[in-house]
């Protein structure tokens, strides 16, 4: 099959290389998913986003893609890094007096609720952790038998000296990880660095299942391989996830996982950059974000967030704002007036000219999904003297990888909440020749997505 050469960064190597997928022309990636304890928020969603550029540009190029993204509905913990507080399902559980199936229940819908928001594709299949429990039980006794883990008092380790390549995704030495962690390290672990794959159940415990080592329940680590290689297989092409998932997250899926099977199982690793907030990571934890719903009732559309999204590599960190977010909303609803105005003009097709033009599209998004400069090739389409129906025909065309909704009939355009108000107290504020509060207002408008423009003054 003849498809185009698409070069992809590898985390793993640290370099750009080519795409070379296990069956010819098909695609088949994995993707960590949500822990469904609470609400997701944007930069979760532009995570998410990851895997969906990464189809659409592949599906634009001619390639076949299939998507697996789990749903963590067990065995988070709180500390996943050193395996140490509580899961957080239950934690959620009990501070919303519902049954971890209800919390996991509720938060998988409100999840592909803030998706589809997005226009971000649904996946083939979103399998469950705790339906592949079984499997997980199945990997386990492998590693055991294969030396790779111990069991202690019910609980099974990972034992990281097993596996001289653990550390090689994130660059982290094996000798520095056995040294020692953060605070006083459990005493039944060989050494600090490893890791449970399977944690004995309190009596507390409401998520239990049997296994040969007694009552308990799965590690968080596990699970990812248990499911990826049930749905792909032991060879598959791309795993994606939010950087964050580096360590210790996918670096222990490697370990498990290429302990099972004796060979590489994944053969290409991406990773999305974080989004900041006042130069601090957009975190649950840190209680610093927002809901996509939350900027919606603000009155921006939702793929405004998408729209700023794609302005930045995907590898890259993202600063977010209000002020950022309202540019990308006002830019977004004048793309879709100007394509509704050139759909309306009928004309020949300049067929040489979109040829052009949609070559470079696609070497774009063929250079490691690079959609910042397929964002400044809309930009520059828009400018160019190409005629009306042939800039239509692209963006609609483009549309299919960007996901923009770009031939959606333009909206009125109304203000945000609380956006009436200020523009009321900026009037008083000028016609009092009060400027400086008048600027100040401005710029609480234009964090809002508002720009105004004045009249002079009458004298």
């Amino acid at each position: 099959m003849n498809l185009p050469r698409v070069r992809l960064y590898n985390t793993f190597s640290r370099t750009k290389q080519d795409l070379e997928p296990v069956s010819d022309g098909m695609v088949r990636i994995y993707s960590c998913g949500p822990t469904v304890y609470r609400y997701v928020h944007v930069g979760n969603l532009r995570t998410f986003m990851l895997p969906d550029l990464l189809r659409r540009s592949l599906e634009y190029l001619g390639y076949q893609t299939e998507q697996v993204m789990n749903i963590t509905d067990v065995g988070h913990l709180t500390d996943d890094s050193f395996d140490r507080g509580e899961d957080k399902m239950l934690v959620s559980a009990r501070l919303e007096k519902k049954s971890p199936e209800e919390i996991a229940a509720y938060y998988a819908d409100a999840f592909m609720e803030d998706i589809r928001k997005m226009n971000i594709r649904a996946s083939d299949a979103y399998p469950r952790a705790t339906e592949y429990v079984p499997r997980m039980i199945e990997l386990i006794e492998t590693l055991l038998e294969k030396r790779h883990a111990y069991e202690v008092d019910g609980t099974v380790y990972y034992d990281i000296a097993s596996f001289p390549a653990y550390g090689s995704l994130s660059r982290n030495a094996t000798e520095k990880l056995m040294a020692g962690t953060r605070g006083e390290p459990d005493p039944r672990k060989r050494h600090p660095g490893d890791f449970t794959l399977w944690k004995a159940a309190g009596s507390n415990r409401v998520q239990v299942w049997p296994s040969p080592w007694g009552p308990g329940f799965p590690g968080w680590h596990i699970e990812c391989s248990a499911m990826s290689m049930a749905i792909l297989g032991d060879r598959f092409d791309i795993h994606t996830g939010g950087a964050d998932n580096v360590f210790p997250h996918h670096e222990a899926e490697i370990a498990q996982s290429e302990a099972v099977t004796g060979h590489r199982v994944v053969s290409l690793w991406m990773h999305g950059g974080l989004l900041m907030l006042s130069g601090a990571r957009m975190a649950k934890s840190a209680g610093n974000f927002f809901r996509v719903t939350e900027l919606e009732e603000q009155g921006f559309d939702p793929l405004a967030f998408r729209y700023l999204a794609l302005q930045a590599r995907y590898r890259s960190p993202l600063n977010f704002s209000t002020r950022g977010l309202g540019g990308a909303d006002n830019a977004l609803r004048q793309l879709r007036e100007n394509v509704a105005e050139w759909s309306s003009q009928r004309g020949d097709e300049d067929v040489a000219a979109a040829d052009d033009w949609d070559s470079r599209f696609r070497a774009a998004i063929a250079d490691d999904l690079d959609l910042p400069s397929a964002m400044a090739l809309v930009a520059e389409l828009g400018r160019s003297p190409v005629a009306a129906s042939t800039k239509a025909g692209l963006l609609e065309s483009w549309d299919r990888v960007l996901g923009l909704d770009l031939g959606r009939s333009p909206a009125k355009r109304t203000l945000p909440p609380g956006a009436a108000e200020l523009m009321a107290q900026r009037e008083q504020a000028r016609a009092a020749r009060d400027f400086a509060r008048s600027d100040q207002l401005r710029d609480a408008l234009r964090s809002l997505g508002v720009e105004v423009s004045d009249q002079p003054l009458k004298k």
